[in-house]
Formats: structure tokens, sequence, C-alpha cells
């Protein structure tokens, strides 16, 4: 089985493979990780999973850039149910439009929109460093063993504003809740970086490739 990370020149592409490594070592999954920006191959695999860092309309424009892609994400993960991950900016182009820059339209998997923090006293932009999770959603599978309290790291400007509260599966306090991971169906997105996120974000890629939705 494999797990593709898409390559379209966005992300830390190196840092998400060797922490998707690590929970394939440590869990002992039979799951074999490829970084690739061939869409057959993606088409093929079991789980998907979007990196992203950098701004909403690069990364898409990125995407786009690459032959088929977007026909192998809407082949293999809107028909035939296979497990995706969205990390960051690829969490937020799951969403229905990105409001940096101008108005971008996303993937419209996750109905909402993507907008700017709102500035706070004591509270920057971008918002950086370790946060609590606020699980809203327990029951989800990715988030098993996953608790409130536990620390993730962040680094974004920008959050997915959820039309359905239900596709917000935890949430992190910065001046006011904002959507730390989102889910619907077989698909999810997380806000944090798991790969920077210690313990806590390899249990989540694990749960992740252990996922059969």
């Amino acid at each position: 089985m494999t797990v593709a990370i898409i390559d379209y020149g966005s992300g830390n592409l190196r840092s998400a493979a060797k922490a998707f490594e690590r929970a394939v070592r440590d869990h002992g999954l039979a799951e074999d990780v490829a970084v690739t920006p061939d869409a057959e191959r993606v088409a093929t695999a079991e789980h998907i999973v979007l990196p992203g860092v950098g701004a909403f309309a690069d990364c898409r424009r990125g995407l786009l850039a690459l032959d088929g892609m977007m026909a192998a994400l809407d082949e293999a993960v809107r028909l035939r149910g296979r497990p995706f991950l969205g990390i960051c900016v690829g969490m937020q182009l799951m969403a229905t439009r990105g409001l940096e820059h101008g108005e971008h339209p996303g993937f419209d998997w996750i109905a909402g929109d993507v907008r700017e923090i709102p500035a706070a006293p004591g509270r920057p932009v971008p918002h950086m460093g370790w946060n609590d999770l606020r699980v809203a959603s327990g029951d989800h599978p990715v988030l098993r063993g996953i608790e409130d309290g536990d620390h993730a790291y962040f680094v974004h400007s920008y959050a997915l504003v959820c039309e359905q509260p239900a596709d917000v599966l935890a949430t992190v306090d910065y001046g006011r809740p904002l959507a730390a991971v989102v889910g619907h169906g077989n698909i999810i997105g997380t806000q944090f970086h798991p790969e920077k996120s210690q313990a806590i974000g390899l249990k989540f890629l694990a749960n992740f490739l252990s996922w059969r939705p």
C-alpha cells in the first residue's frame, strides 16, 4: 500500500515524508511513502496527502499546473473514497474559497471560506508556535488518542471558517476558536503541522494511515 504526498512545489515535503516514514515504522504499518507529482500514482494510492505552505492562490496555481492532478483527485477522493489529508494550506484548499489577496476558488469539499485571522491584543498574526487543541469530535478515528490540551504546532495567518459546525473536529483558541482539524466523509484536514508536532503529530499521522472510512 502507498501513501502519496503530492509534490506541487509547496510545503516542506521532506519533513512531511520523514514524519510519515517515522509513523509507519513506529506503529508497524504496511505502507510505502511516496512524494510524487505524478497524477497516475496519486490516483492509485491508498492514502493521499496534500501539504501546503504559502499563499492560497500560489498553492492552488501550483497544483493546477500538474497535468491531470485535479482529475486524479476527483477520481480517487471524490469517486473512489480514498482517505485524503490536507495539511495547513493543503487543508485550506479544501474550502469553497480563499480570501487571501483576493477571492480564489477552492475545491469546495468543505463548505466555508478561508479568512484572515482577526488581530487581537496579545494575539499577533501570524499565529505561530505551540497551542492547545480542543477536540470537538473525539470519536473520529484520526483523532483517537488525541485529547483536549494536547499541544500542536501552528504557523498560519488565515483560517478556515466552516459553514457546517459538524465539519469542525477540533479547534484552537487564539482570541477566539479557530478550526484546527476539519473533516467530512473520507477527507480530513489539519491546520497545525503534524510533522512538527512531535508525538501528537506522529499519532495523528499513524491514525490517518490506519483509517479506512
